[in-house]
């Protein structure tokens, strides 16, 4: 019987036959001598679903959360799925990292049980891991495939379960689905056991061997240069993994703990409750305070951060005037991409070779940094899967991928197809050292020789300004709604599908704007090809829009797949300033707000 015919009886004793969990299975039995119905419908109702992001949920007990057994299940059809898919599979093998969160690391023993009881190699990485680790070690190892346990930045009730392919890049279309399937089909417990990883045969651990060659190819990029004796810089791992991690990529550059490095001492410790932030994610406003308040403790002018599982980057750089300024993701992309571009020997290449890659939610300037200087460039959809898997195939065609980046703060540096928060510290200490020497000098800030640069930046290739934010809908049926609205929101404008059904028309303008381009990636529309078909993925199962208007303004709009929220991303382009393009993206986000999402009308909430 499908489980949403099931009754709540049913569904909890199909639980209670599968979990082998003693905690999870007095949930359970808890929630059914309480009475309490809506929470085990919320619970067991439905299944966790298996995505290009893999899982990602609250620790609970329930077939829709995290657990062992939702974790055991993903194995075990992730493991058939991979024996059939990959050649030499089980040779090969799987690379399993875990990093500090709640039951991380017996989510990855779990996934080791699966996957040595099918017969794989497993080369398990036996200590906390930044998640950069598991892609880098697949592709190294030639791995058939990799897991890491981890929920990244998301609350301290989560975790997550990250899947690599082959490439050493996180899976995409339609690998889930299959992988979905497989799962499906082996819901029973193969096998329960928690130290078969420590007694198997087929298990080696070469966390050793893989950090030192992930050093070496981190030193490549340092080159030779060596940060000002100097410097000091305040770093947070944000209660994350990152911290051993980070002061060996500085010391690359020269760095030496508490003398150039100093790290924020209450969140120096990995700690899964993150007790000093609402949110472990530098992104997030707010989230640097007191790594700016210990800064200013000992008179120190640049904060670096990671999120939790250090594959994000973040830094703040504090002005004459006292006044810390967080960079923006797209402010060090565009940043990376220059530097990277103006340190380049391009006589020694085809400059039309030469690639950089953002997604569509990222900044505009970068296709224009590439249209004017000549070199290759390419937007894809949001996501390092997507990134990281285009740069292998452009790299196959013969370009030479340095970077990518999306302004959710992440980053990709020749080495490995993941962006990579450590990775991008250092590199980003790297760029002030070339500040220090072609820009600043001895009597300019670091914020002002930041300041400088990116000045020179959109001076030369326009003044882009972003607003970029989200809403909340804890209800996916308000995001549906949402988009829905805006389809049918016709106002005398081109049916925005190329089937032919009518039912859908994109609005002619926003405010007192022209829509000059229309794209929707879940039913399949662009307006600027000659079929109307678009040249990114389709996905109907994602909702995603961007538009256009009166050509200066992009903006798009999109439904998160791993957090209930609603993201908006407006991107103005001026001619003139900053300020005027940053006058446009608010003006722009005022009227959407007014006639789009309507909060409080809608069931979108404000952050």
């Amino acid at each position: 019987m499908p489980q949403s015919l099931k009754s709540i009886r049913e569904l909890a004793d199909d639980w209670l036959a599968l979990d082998q969990n003693e905690n999870t299975r007095k949930q359970i039995t808890d929630l059914l001598a309480a009475g309490n119905v809506a929470e085990l419908d919320r619970r067991l109702r439905t299944r966790i679903q298996f995505g290009t992001a893999g899982l990602r949920a609250k620790l609970e007990a329930g077939f829709s959360r995290m657990n062992e057994l939702t974790v055991l299940q993903a194995s075990q059809g992730l493991s058939v799925y991979v024996a059939g898919a990959v050649p030499d599979a089980l040779k090969r093998g799987i690379v399993i990292g875990y990093d500090h969160r709640h039951e991380s690391a017996e989510f990855a023993r779990l996934t080791a049980c699966a996957f040595l009881h099918k017969g794989f190699v497993v080369h398990f990485l036996d200590k906390l891991v930044h998640t950069p680790l598991v892609p880098f070690a697949v592709d190294r190892l030639h791995a058939a495939c990799g897991v890491m346990v981890t929920a990244s930045h998301n609350p301290a009730s989560a975790n997550g379960y990250k899947v690599y392919w082959s490439n050493g890049c996180q899976i995409v279309k339609p690998r889930d689905k299959g992988i979905a399937a497989a799962i499906d089909d082996n819901l029973e417990p193969w096998i329960w056991d928690k130290t078969l990883v420590d007694k198997s045969p087929l298990v080696n651990r070469p966390l050793t061997e893989i950090a030192d060659q992930y050093y070496a190819q981190l030193a490549v990029l340092a080159g030779d240069t060596k940060i000002n004796s100097m410097m000091r810089f305040m770093y947070t791992p944000m209660h994350g993994v990152g911290g051993p991690y980070a002061e060996r990529a500085a010391a690359l550059l020269g760095a030496v703990p508490d003398k150039n490095m100093f790290v924020v001492p209450e969140q120096a410790e990995p700690d899964p409750d993150f007790p000093t932030v609402e949110f472990p994610n530098p992104e997030e406003k707010g989230a640097l305070k007191l790594a700016m308040a210990s800064s200013d403790k000992i008179d120190i002018s640049l904060v670096v951060a990671n999120d939790p599982d250090a594959d994000r980057f973040s830094a703040a750089v504090k002005g004459a005037d006292g006044k810390w300024m967080q960079l923006t993701g797209n402010e060090l992309g565009i940043l990376f991409a220059y530097f990277l571009f103006s340190t380049m020997d391009t006589t020694k290449f085809e400059l039309s070779k030469l690639a950089m890659l953002n997604s569509t939610a990222s900044s505009q300037i970068l296709r224009s940094f590439a249209e004017t200087e000549g070199f290759y460039y390419e937007e894809t959809l949001t996501g390092f899967k997507w990134l990281g898997n285009r740069a292998i195939e452009l790299e196959a065609q013969g370009y030479n991928v340095v970077f990518a980046f999306e302004e959710a703060i992440g980053y990709m540096f020749p080495g490995i197809h993941d962006k990579d928060g450590i990775g991008a510290m250092m590199m980003f200490l790297k760029l002030l050292r070339w500040i220090e020497d072609t820009v600043s000098g001895t009597k300019m800030t670091r914020a002002q020789g930041i300041i400088i640069v990116l000045e020179q930046i959109y001076k030369k290739y326009g003044y882009f300004e972003n607003k970029n934010s989200y809403y909340v809908a804890l209800d996916p049926r308000v995001t549906d709604s949402v988009f829905n609205y805006i389809r049918t929101k016709s106002d005398g404008a081109a049916a925005a599908e190329p089937s032919g059904n009518n039912e859908y028309r994109y609005p002619s303008r926003v405010g007192t704007r022209q829509v000059t381009y229309w794209r929707d990636l879940t039913l399949g529309y662009d307006s600027s090809t000659p079929d109307h078909v678009p040249v990114l993925p389709v996905s109907k199962s994602s909702e995603m829009i961007t538009f256009a208007l009166d050509s200066a303004v992009r903006v798009t709009i999109r439904g998160s797949g791993t957090e209930p929220k609603l993201k908006v991303y407006i991107e103005a382009k001026s001619t003139v300033s900053r300020e005027a393009s940053r006058q446009i993206a608010d003006e722009v986000w005022d009227d959407l707000e007014r006639e789009w999402f309507r909060p409080g009308e809608t069931g979108l909430l404000r952050p």
